[in-house]
């Protein structure tokens, strides 16, 4: 049988919600008010659609992900009231710890508003229940997934999330190496009196980062698309269903990009990443994706985790352009601050992620795999 993926989603859904409500984790104090005197605060004057959009928007999956849960645990609670109860506990907790953070402000209407994106999910996930989505999705995995795919589910269903942080290169994840170099300068800048320069930088040897050529340019976009459509092979053994699984990553990821890019340069400027170099890439990896639609499930494994080390290896050694630079500060200092970090985390652990899961999977020698993976 199918292990539900809805444990899994939920939870990283609810992880996003806590990561952007209690950001930037900082400067916690005691403010001298009552952590519960917004719930009778007066009106605020200021107010914006954006405002109201996005605290719908923002709870309105954990809604419907946890009102799918409750319908796979068969609670004895109503799913409804049991997702609404949970969404708006939630929200009710995260906006009393605000309290305590001086860069936030905790909000009675915030925490109406989240549950009534709560409750809209809830009753969305009910509506296509009741239609038979359930069902229609049960019988999807059927007869298209092999047992035990949650871990490549879940995967595969971050990955466009991973792909709205900006990265150098299109579609290029995993690009730790400048992180590592800002952590090691925080803790030399901290006096790291355990490790003096010399040694707290040969655990971090430079890395001669250049311009990459066109050709390593096109690498890293051919590996950055063509290791999620194997990564899909891996559960998906039907050639047809490979080449459909196929078209679907590269559509969702060139949304995807072109979404990050709208949100970083406006919506004129959706598309200016899409260069011939990227439309090459874009070309390429459909065309390998549809010729190793046949290849035996551990072949695929095989082949994501050397795409993958290669692709992360090029992306490592792409500079950071200015740019890209003015890029990252727009979502660093703009309205994107909250979910800064935890999408560059995303974008950072995605393809290690991956990694660790083919190898869990190569593992197995003979027969179906019995892990879940």
């Amino acid at each position: 049988m199918h292990k539900s993926a809805a444990w899994p989603l939920t939870w990283m859904y609810c992880t996003l919600v806590v990561y952007a409500s209690l950001y930037p984790f900082a400067h916690w104090r005691d403010q001298g008010i009552a952590p519960w005197s917004f719930l009778a605060a007066p009106l605020p004057r200021y107010w914006t659609g954006f405002d109201v959009a996005i605290n719908i928007a923002g709870y309105l999956p954990l809604g419907a992900l946890l009102a799918w849960l409750a319908l796979r645990t068969r609670h004895r609670v109503p799913p409804a009231w049991l997702a609404v109860a949970c969404g708006s506990l939630l929200s009710l907790v995260l906006e009393t710890l605000q309290s305590y953070l001086p860069q936030r402000v905790a909000s009675r209407e915030d925490w109406l508003l989240n549950t009534l994106g709560t409750m809209a999910g809830a009753l969305l996930a009910l509506f296509l229940a009741q239609r038979g989505g359930l069902v229609r999705w049960d019988r999807w995995q059927n007869q298209w997934l092999a047992p035990q795919s949650r871990g490549v589910l879940v995967l595969l269903l971050s990955w466009p999330a991973a792909l709205l942080f900006p990265s150098a290169v299109p579609f290029g994840l995993g690009h730790v190496w400048g992180g590592l170099q800002g952590l090691a300068d925080a803790l030399l800048g901290l006096g790291a009196h355990w490790l003096d320069d010399a040694q707290l930088h040969s655990l971090l040897p430079a890395i001669d980062t250049g311009p990459l050529g066109t050709g390593a340019a096109l690498a890293s976009v051919v590996t950055g698309l063509l290791a999620p459509c194997l990564l899909g092979f891996g559960v998906l053994h039907k050639p047809s269903h490979r080449v459909w699984l196929s078209v679907a990553v590269l559509a969702v990821g060139v949304s995807a990009s072109g979404l990050s890019a709208a949100l970083s340069w406006g919506p004129t400027h959706m598309w200016s990443w899409l260069d011939a170099t990227t439309t090459a890439g874009l070309a390429a990896a459909l065309v390998l994706a549809v010729a190793l639609a046949r290849i035996p499930w551990r072949w695929a494994c095989a082949l994501v985790f050397v795409l993958l080390c290669g692709h992360v290896a090029l992306l490592n050694q792409a500079p950071e352009s200015p740019y890209f630079a003015q890029t990252l500060q727009s979502w660093e200092q703009g309205r994107f601050v909250r979910f800064n970090g935890l999408a560059e985390w995303l974008g950072w652990l995605w393809p290690y992620a991956a990694i660790a899961l083919v190898l869990g999977r190569i593992r197995i020698a003979n027969g179906e795999p019995k892990i879940d993976a």
